[in-house]
């Protein structure tokens, strides 16, 4: 099956918090305990979960919260937090999906930035999915470095 064909067969949409869980705990806090994968916000009016699906397998998670950061002057922000794809799944373009998927909720919400503390190990894949870096690197523990990365949803 040529690579076309296996995106066609990708699908995403909105879950349930408690569906990413396990990808968040598995790809992006191994070391930690489960707990750590749950967040206060997960259930926020506001908030939603979107998962990517092959096959119907779950293979990638992102959630997004209306929250501001102060450092950008727009009233209504939405924040990324805890994307993450399967390994093997990666070339698939299920986080480009994702974030597609994710922008155009945030524009009916009438958002026009999402911003997220993004690891600096693939701060290039956020530059891909157009989002640009702002300020300095910092250390989040116990997971490393971070910077945030912002982008204007058109």
């Amino acid at each position: 099956m040529n690579g076309q064909m296996k995106k066609n067969m990708l699908k995403v949409r909105k879950i349930r918090p408690e569906l990413a869980y396990d990808l968040r705990h598995t790809i992006l806090r191994p070391h930690q305990p489960f707990e750590a994968c749950i967040y206060d916000a997960d259930h926020d009016h506001d908030a939603f979960h979107v998962g990517a699906f092959y096959q119907d397998k779950l293979i990638g998670i992102a959630s997004f919260y209306h929250e501001n950061n102060p450092d950008f002057p727009f009233e209504l922000q939405y924040r990324l937090r805890a994307m993450a794809t399967m390994k093997e799944y990666r070339k698939l373009g299920a986080g480009r999906t994702a974030i597609n998927f994710a922008e155009n909720v945030i524009k009916e919400q009438g958002a026009v930035l999402l911003w997220c503390k993004g690891r600096t190990s693939v701060q290039e894949y956020y530059k891909k999915l157009g989002f640009e870096t702002y300020g300095d690197v910092f250390d989040y523990p116990p997971i490393g470095p971070h910077i945030v990365m912002y982008k204007k949803i058109k």
